[in-house]
Formats: structure tokens, sequence, C-alpha cells
């Protein structure tokens, strides 16, 4: 803006006054309206400075997908109370996972802990039951469980599903070391006295494959009950057991039928001190096994039979007068050249200290390898054999049987063989089917028709005899008394009856006599009742279920 010139007044021709000089005034103070945006920088300036004093720290979560998250809304909540917003969703640079930038409250910077954990809350049906169900209206949001650790990150990894445990449960975890995992998953249920103490944490395959590894955790005050001597298993389903015994079914709970379990308990609720925190157990695969006292050293000894296996399977016991002193390892087939026969020889795996912890001797009580020869020795003397014996009649299930038999033949000893070879006899059935079959073949071996001969010219004989005897009677009846006559009358009624008694004898004893043909019948059909029982025997033997349902009808 340029100050206008001064100008001056031309003069005027005649005498006058001078014309007026005009000086205008400079205005240099700024206008007010410059004060509206002033005050507005400088609100803006302390909103931001107050929006930067509250600001909490900056995290990402690497998630698998960002399902149900939008940025601006998505909230960060801690027992339900929102400790941060979502703010930007982007990709991983190998595109493989989603990254989640969030934004913390001031009040938050706890939740840095190196070991938080973060996952996605949305709702949910697993094992452990309905969860999640009030982000239905709200939409899902991110769940955090607070660590522990005095280090502090910026980058996490979120869960795939919510922590079955959070930091601030109490109680105790413990790990178990198990072949398999079964119908166990995380969260399934942990029973003692079938309440529900615990959950499965988590489950891992160890570094060498031949096992698994299980983490549980028992809540307060269940955990004082899991001590040093305390045993796991299974408790999954339903544990049917059919053998000798009977029918036996046991189960935890309806839950741990359909969502599978672990129980825990003490033998003789003789638990021992209180288990520490990581304390490590193994799991059996029944409450019989797991409560059952340890069974020490294994002997592993080898029977040959000479019959049929069916039924014998590996696992099954091998029992000595009701006392299961081991299971079967192992069966198979094996062809005798001497002999020119097969042979089935059966592994089994004894262990004495079971008797040893009823007081009694065992079969192989002794670690000293010539006592323990010299043991054996005694013991096959006095007739100890091994023996097949049927536990069950509706499974055909069949057990190896330990016994003395004082009347077993003798068998020859060689303690040099790995594993020994302990003697065998037949079972009940076999030996009774090879007696009928003996006798059956002595009854045949009787000459019937040469007995039969043999007493038909003896009663010959004596019918020439009566009848000598008879007319000698005659030619002296006139020349005895009468009492004498009587006599001979009486001894005539006799003779008579003598010989109707010998006539009836050889007709019996003809060949076309019924006591010979019975005794012939009697013969045939002992035959075929050998014949019959052992087709029963087989037919038991491949269908056991017979004795329920009976023989099924042939189809046309």
């Amino acid at each position: 803006m340029t100050e206008p010139q001064e100008t001056a007044a031309a003069p005027a021709e005649g005498p006058g006054p001078a014309a007026p000089r005009v000086v205008r005034r400079r205005d240099w103070l700024p206008s007010l309206i410059w004060l509206i945006p002033i005050v507005a920088a400088l609100v803006g300036i302390g909103l931001v400075v107050k929006i930067l004093r509250e600001r909490g720290p900056e995290i990402v979560v690497t998630l698998q997908s960002a399902e149900g998250l939008e940025a601006g809304k998505t909230a960060v909540r801690y027992k339900n109370v929102q400790i941060g917003t979502v703010q930007r969703i982007s990709l991983a640079p190998d595109r493989s996972r989603v990254r989640v930038q969030v934004q913390l409250t001031k009040d938050a910077h706890g939740f840095t802990a190196k070991d938080t954990r973060f996952w996605v809350v949305k709702p949910r049906l697993d094992i452990s039951g309905v969860s999640g169900l009030g982000t239905l209206l709200s939409g899902p949001f991110i769940g955090v469980d607070v660590g522990v650790s005095e280090e502090t990150s910026d980058e996490f990894t979120g869960l795939e599903a919510p922590p079955v445990v959070t930091r601030e449960s109490s109680g105790r975890q413990y790990t178990l070391h198990a072949n398999d995992v079964g119908s166990l998953d995380i969260g399934s249920p942990v029973y003692f006295r079938r309440i529900k103490v615990g959950q499965l944490m988590s489950y891992q395959l160890d570094p060498d494959g031949h096992g698994v590894t299980l983490r549980v955790f028992v809540n307060t005050p269940y955990d004082q009950f899991v001590g040093v001597n305390s045993r796991f298993w299974h408790a999954s389903g339903v544990n049917v057991k059919l053998d000798a015994s009977g029918l036996q079914v046991r189960t935890e709970s309806l839950a741990a039928i359909v969502l599978g379990g672990i129980a825990f308990g003490a033998p003789d609720d003789q638990r021992g001190p209180d288990a520490v925190e990581n304390t490590s157990f193994a799991l059996a695969a029944d409450e019989a096994s797991a409560l059952k006292p340890p069974d020490g050293p294994a002997e592993t000894m080898l029977l040959y039979f000479n019959q049929s296996l069916r039924g014998l399977s590996p696992g099954a016991p091998v029992d000595f007068r009701g006392i299961a002193l081991g299971e079967v390892k192992s069966i198979g087939l094996q062809f005798d050249r001497p002999g020119q026969e097969f042979r089935m020889p059966v592994l089994v795996t004894l262990y004495p200290d079971r008797l040893r912890r009823l007081g009694a001797v065992g079969i192989t009580g002794s670690s000293d390898g010539a006592a323990r020869d010299q043991q054996l020795r005694r013991l096959i003397a006095k007739g100890l054999r091994g023996q097949l014996r049927t536990g069950n009649l509706l499974t055909g299930q069949v057990y190896v049987a330990l016994d003395f038999f004082p009347k077993a033949a003798s068998a020859n000893l060689d303690f040099s063989k790995v594993p020994f070879e302990l003697p065998t006899v037949p079972n009940s059935l076999d030996e009774i089917q090879g007696q009928v079959q003996e006798l059956a073949a002595k009854l045949n071996k009787i000459p019937f028709d040469k007995l039969s001969g043999d007493l038909r010219k003896t009663l010959q004989t004596l019918d020439k005899t009566l009848g000598s005897a008879e007319a000698a009677v005659t030619r002296i009846n006139n020349d005895v008394t009468p009492e004498i006559s009587a006599a001979m009358k009486d001894a005539r009624r006799t003779l008579s009856t003598a010989t109707r008694t010998l006539n009836t004898t050889d007709r019996t004893l003809s060949e076309e006599s019924p006591l010979q043909q019975d005794m012939r019948h009697t013969l045939q059909e002992l035959s075929r009742a050998a014949a019959s029982i052992r087709v029963l025997t087989d037919y038991l033997e491949r269908h056991p279920e017979s004795l329920l349902r009976g023989k099924p009808e042939d189809k046309p």
C-alpha cells in the first residue's frame, strides 16, 4: 500500500491564504481477525500435547487371519475393560499371516511384557463348551492375558484359540508322559474321585517320536491331593473288560465318555508329600494298570504247544493258580524237522516279584543264575508245566496256565538256551478226547466172536452132561427110596432150569443176539461221541458267539 503523494495547491492568481497541507495517518497495528487462527492453533497444540501425554505404547500382534477385525473400531479388552484399539491391519511381508497394529492406553504399559498372550474372542463351540456369545452383537475383540516377564516387547504372536488356563488362575501344572493321546484334546477334564478338578492344557509329540508329553492344570485347592505317589490314567470313553472274571464296565462320567478325560489317585490313598510344580508322571492306559504295584524285573520263557492256538493273542495273561504272573509276548509257528511236525512257540514274560509280594517263593525268585536254575529244576521235577486253558466260552479267549502235574512225563532241561524252554502238557479237553478215542480203540480189539463160539461149545458140553445125568436117574429110579426120587425130581427141575439158562446165555452171546448187537452199537456210539466232541470244540473255537445266539440256520 503506497502512501499518497502530497500535492501542493496551485498558487492563486490573486493574493489570498495558502492551501492547507493534508497529511494521512499511518495504520501499523494488525487486524483483530488474526487472533482467531492464533487461538485455534494454540488449542490444537494443547490437544495434541494432551493426546501424546495420554497415549500408551503401540504394539503389533500377528494373527493367522483378520476375520471380524476392523481398523479404528475393534477393541482390545482385558477382563472386559478396553485397554486399546486396533489402528491398522496389514499383511505380513510373506503374506502368510496378518499384522494387527494396536494402540494401547496410557495405563496399559504392563501389557507389553514379553509373555503376554493375545487372541481373538469370537463365538466358539469346542469340548469345553460354548464361549464368546456376547460378541454376536458387539463383534469380535482381542482378548489379553497379562504376562509376568520383566522383559518387554512390541511384537507378539496371537493364539488361535483362547488359553485354557489364564495366569490369574490358582493351581499347579504337571507333566504327563504317555504312548499316545487317545481321545484326549485340549480342555479335556481332569478328575479326582469323579470330581472335575482341572483340565488338559496342551500336548506335543516327543522329539524322538516314541511318546507324547501332556501338560495338565489342577485348580486350587485340589492340587493338594496330588502327591509324589499319585498315579494318572486315561478316563476316556467306556472301559469294557471281558475276561475269565466276567464282564467289567467302568467310566468316570458322561462328559468323559464324550470328551475324554484324565483321572488320578494314589494306591491305598498313600499319596505321599505334595508334588511340586511341573512334576512328571506317567499316564497309564487304565486305572488297574496305574494303581498296580511295580512288577520289577521280568523273566522271559518259551513254551511249545502241539495244538491249535486259536483264541490266544499277545497280551493274554499267564496264570498260576489264579494269580497273574505275566502275559504272552508273542506267538508263532515252527516246523520241527527231526519230528516232521509243526510246533507252536509261545514267548511269555513273567514277573516273579508278583509272588514275592504275596510272601510266596517265586518261580524264578533268585537273582543268582545257579540258584535260579536249581530252583527251576526242582519245580519242574515236581510237575511244573504250562497248559492252554479256556478263559471265556463266549469269546473263546485262551490263556496260559502254570500248574503242577505230578503225573506229567519227565522233561529234558537245557538251561543254556535263551530264552529257557518250559515244558508243557495238553489241555484237559484234548486229553479227554484222546482218552475216549483210546477206549474206543481198546473195545474194538476185544474178540467178541471168538468168545461167543467158546461159550457155545461149553453150553453144548454141559447139555450133554445133563442128559446123561437124567438117564442115570431114570435107571435107578425104581431102586431108590421115595425120598431120593423126590430129590432127583428136584434135581431134574434144577437141571432143566440150568439148561434153559444156558440156552438163554447161548442165544445172548450168539452173533445175532441183542447183547452183542447192543455192545457193537455202544462201541459205535462211543466213536461217534468222540468225533462229535472234536467237531463241537472246533465249531466253538470258530464261532464262540453261538453259545448266546445259537447256530445260524443254513441258507438255501
